[in-house]
């Protein structure tokens, strides 16, 4: 990593208040920008986010927004309403009153004297999000976007449910994280040592736990369709600049944007990362000069500068090198390729049947299977992504190629058809792919999941007939991979993925006809083409913070098994940063488990359980805790959910609250 210290203009600070269009409520911003811009205007860039700039991501603003000051833009955090040290009440996940004041802001942005008119927004994940929605609703001076890890629909690609299925792993465990996170209070060095307590108060007394809003809604409807993009592409007319790692659930996203957008406002990357920033060189990597390429961008459609941006390939991707199974990997072996046209005039659908048998094959995995499967929202930790798939796989019915004569390039996203019977009206399906070597070590490379329910639409709950058989496609997620010679493609199909998906309250099983059935690989010719190279990472100087680690780490992932009893438990310790000081001597302490339960033979046993603790201090004189539990399970007709949250201020109960929730199962 090269720190960046000296810029060709001077960079300033400051903290302001930014109003909105309902007059009674104002977000707090951070601003870097060039001394001397109320005299050159500059662009602004806005990263618009709940996570709080005062203390959760002031590191990783640290890194990027000074940068783009240096380098004649003024670099504006804002804290969404209701979080940080904005005024207001919380809301649900891009709600219309969130997209509402990020197009105040945005307005406001542009209307400033240090602004040229013209304005961008970038950011991961929620800030990703919230850039794609915003471009949608077109405001006028918002002309550009880098979208990273970030999705365009909300109902089949965000942390709620996939290929119509309840993810039990963050279904449960992003509810539990966000109501802890949106019962922190904000900073009364910040807003007032008068009035901080007061806007604490309010904030928690309109919380309402959002798993219950997202269990209500367990089909694609208007709630889903609402901030979704690909709803209507055509309604986004900034440029899109659309980035994401193939370790990063939302990395589909991108194949769709550069496909579905004018080619000459899109370009996507998808690099070998996690759920990250390309720069910040966690695994895996190799990092990038991330902020040097969207410097690019900027440049281009901010500035009216020829970067050479747009004569990039339209999508740059990475392809993976074959590699042996690891929960981690500090660089990933493999190269960037790149591709004018998506989908690729140089990738070919390759049909393999599964086998030639005509017999049909009985799939009935125990409930436990998917414990190996690594977690949903890998971030560069030591334990994120899936062991070797051995004992998956023996779980599972697994269909093997014979060992390839030469080296096999994939691209895309691979398709699985099946013709099959379900013994219940409803099942779930789950397919891996996996790069099974001579060794018989099984690496996974990408994996897809169909609630049967919604085979004839993800806006149906269709339930299937017994004793009856039909094809079904399950699109797995998208890859680049290099099978080498002499290994073999493993196709392992299971009817159960816990705690990724929550089971159906029946156990079933499957029956497939393989001579039927059929997986199509995208595979990409290979040969020779231009090299892609990037710059190595650089960033503004790191800030000072001092991380507290525990004097005893907890694992990451513990997998325990009561052989008597039958019962798995999965217990993760997300380990978002732990403890740490900041040089304004705030104090930022959080504590987090994640707990999923069940037993192999019986759906009903399955739970999971969140907690949370966070305690922020500046020395004597403050010190405010926020703990927050929630706790899902289900019976065969309705999911329970139990939260609760208690807020102290300097040992003094300010709130206390509980909830019991019940919603029917529809299609989870």
């Amino acid at each position: 990593m090269k720190y960046r210290e000296q810029f060709e203009r001077r960079v300033v600070r400051e903290d302001l208040w930014i109003p909105t269009r309902d007059g009674s409520t104002r977000l707090h911003a951070r601003v870097w920008r060039p001394a001397d811009a109320e005299h050159d205007p500059v662009p602004a860039l806005l990263e618009y986010l709940p996570y709080r700039k005062s203390d959760w991501t002031a590191p990783r603003d640290a890194q990027r927004h000074p940068w783009y000051a240096g380098h004649g833009y003024a670099s504006v955090r804002v804290d969404i309403r209701g979080h940080g040290d904005s005024e207001g009440t919380p809301g649900d996940e891009y709600d219309a009153q969130e997209l509402a004041d990020g197009v105040d802001v945005v307005n406001w942005l542009a209307a400033q004297p240090w602004c040229t008119g013209r304005v961008g927004m970038f950011g991961i994940s929620w800030g990703g999000f919230n850039a794609l929605q915003i471009a949608a609703l077109a405001p006028e001076p918002l002309k550009a976007i880098v979208t990273v890890c970030s999705t365009d629909d909300r109902y089949d690609n965000d942390v709620h449910y996939t290929g119509g299925a309840v993810l039990g792993i963050d279904m449960l465990a992003w509810a539990g994280t966000m109501l802890a996170f949106a019962s922190r209070p904000p900073d009364p060095a910040v807003v007032g040592a008068d009035r901080w307590l007061p806007m604490w108060r309010r904030r928690l007394d309109a919380l309402e736990p959002l798993l219950h809003t997202w269990l209500a809604h367990q089909e694609r409807d208007a709630y889903w369709r609402h901030g979704s993009v690909c709803e209507d592409y055509g309604a986004i007319d900034a440029a899109v600049l659309a980035v994401g790692g193939w370790h990063d659930p939302y990395r589909d996203t991108v194949l769709r944007l550069v496909e579905r957008l004018p080619h000459d406002r899109v370009r996507g990357l998808i690099g070998p990362w996690s759920h990250q920033y390309p720069d910040r060189e966690l695994p895996p990597g190799p990092a990038i000069g991330f902020l040097q390429e969207t410097l690019r961008w900027w440049d281009r459609h901010l500035k009216d500068r020829d970067t050479g941006v747009m004569a990039e390939p339209l999508l740059r991707t990475w392809i993976h090198d074959p590699v042996p199974p690891a929960t981690t990997y500090d660089v990933m072996p493999g190269r960037w390729v790149g591709d004018d046209a998506w989908p690729s005039p140089r990738t070919t659908w390759d049909a393999r049947p599964l086998g030639p048998d005509p017999a049909p094959v009985t799939v009935r995995s125990p409930l436990h299977t998917g414990v190996d499967a690594g977690r949903f929202f890998p971030f560069g930790n030591a334990g994120d992504l899936p062991p070797d798939q051995r004992e998956e796989d023996g779980r599972s019915v697994c269909f093997d190629s014979a060992p390839l004569e030469e080296r096999t390039e994939i691209l895309g996203r691979p398709r699985l058809r099946l013709r099959l019977d379900s013994a219940t009206p409803r099942a779930h399906v789950v397919a891996r792919l996996c790069d099974v070597a001579p060794d018989g070590s099984s690496t996974l490379v990408t994996r897809g999941v169909l609630n049967l329910l919604s085979r004839n639409g993800r806006d149906r709950a269709d339930e299937w007939t017994p004793g009856t058989y039909e094809d079904v496609e399950i699109e797995l997620t998208g890859i680049g991979y290099a099978f080498p010679p002499g290994h073999r493609v493993r196709v392992a199909v299971s009817d159960a993925y816990w705690p990724w998906v929550w089971p159906h309250g029946e156990r079933g099983e499957l029956t497939v006809l393989p001579a039927h059935s059929t997986l199509l690989l995208p595979v990409r010719a290979v040969g020779q083409e231009p090299p892609i190279r990037f710059e190595e990472p650089e960033q503004a100087p790191p800030l000072p913070v001092t991380h507290d680690r525990p004097a005893e780490r907890r694992p990451e992932r513990l997998v325990t098994r009561d052989v008597a009893a039958g019962e798995w438990t999965l217990e993760v310790d997300p380990d978002y940063g732990g403890s740490r000081t900041y040089p304004d001597g705030l104090k930022y302490e959080e504590s987090a488990r994640e707990t999923y339960r069940i037993r192999e033979t019986d759906p009903l046993t399955a739970s999971a359980a969140s907690e949370w603790t966070i305690r922020l201090t500046r020395g004597q004189d403050w010190q405010a805790e926020v703990v927050a539990r929630t706790g899902l399970r289900a019976t065969a007709t309705e999911f329970i959910m139990d939260s609760h949250i208690e807020a102290r201020a300097n040992g003094e109960t300010v709130a206390k609250r509980a909830w019991r929730h019940t919603t029917p199962r529809t299609s989870g």
